[in-house]
């Protein structure tokens, strides 16, 4: 970014990318992050992870698969809308398995097999399926049969679903009710208070390199809090066009009138 240079940082402090370098572990991230690790360490078979657009759900999707290394392999769908088919084959290609054919029986029986090598070798399967709330009630059915996939003993694969507070309403349909009483790990993912809107600015800040400069006013900290909602990819949104004023202006004290040329630039509206 054009900024970096002038306030001596290495990297963008503010990108929306879920990147998890930054992730920022407020209260509410890491219960949701706990959980996560709990359902998938304790076998529970299904774990259900919600929150706004915007509220660090895939960085912290992407930092727990960091955290998963040794002793689990891993899958990560981020675009569920697919056939039955289509998503059959992605879990196989994710695993590093073929993914050729179409008969459901045959690619079905190739990830049981696979299943059953990794539990014979104490390793656990774990499939990740980013913006679940997508998945239309078909592929949510086959998604429920993947979870048959077990020893007497044990669920061969966990399976985590992320997605928007929409999920959760699809879910309530009397239709998906043999998935829902198979999820028995669920977290609802909440915005930032402000205090840590604060400490998740200068968290990323640090991040990208930065010493002691830019700096945020306390006016400006709170006009990023009320306007964001506490939203980290809102508050990406607004950070990044405050440093892009303050490059502009030659600015190294940020305040609420920098973070009112962003809102009206990030609005389309005349400054």
């Amino acid at each position: 970014m054009i900024y970096e240079e002038f306030y001596g940082l290495t990297a963008q402090p503010f990108s929306i990318t879920p990147d998890p370098r930054y992730l920022f572990l407020s209260r509410r991230h890491r219960e949701a992050m706990d959980h996560m690790l709990f359902g998938i360490t304790e076998r529970k078979g299904f774990v259900q992870i919600t929150g706004e657009v915007g509220a660090g759900k895939s960085t912290l999707c992407r930092a727990v698969l960091d955290t998963l290394r040794e002793g689990y392999a891993t899958a990560l769908i981020l675009n569920p809308v697919m056939s039955g088919i289509q998503l059959l084959r992605s879990i196989l290609r994710e695993l590093g398995l073929s993914d050729r054919g179409n008969d459901r029986v045959r690619l079905t029986q190739r990830l049981n097999d696979f299943l059953l090598q990794r539990a014979a070798a104490s390793e656990d399967v774990v499939l990740f399926i980013d913006e679940a709330q997508d998945l239309s009630n078909d592929l949510l059915e086959e998604v429920r049969l993947l979870s048959n996939l077990e020893t007497d003993d044990r669920k061969l694969l966990q399976i985590v679903l992320v997605g928007q507070p929409e999920l959760r309403a699809k879910l309530d349909r009397p239709e998906l009710r043999q998935l829902r009483q198979r999820i028995t790990v669920r977290y609802h993912l909440g915005p930032l208070d402000r205090a840590e809107t604060e400490a998740y600015i200068a968290h990323r800040l640090t991040v990208a390199g930065a010493n002691g400069r830019p700096t945020f006013t306390a006016a400006a900290l709170r006009s990023i809090h009320r306007h964001s909602r506490g939203v980290p990819r809102l508050i990406n949104a607004i950070c990044d066009k405050v440093l892009l004023c303050g490059y502009v202006e030659g600015r190294d004290d940020l305040g609420w009138r920098q973070v009112r040329r962003a809102l009206r630039d990030l609005e389309g509206r005349p400054s």
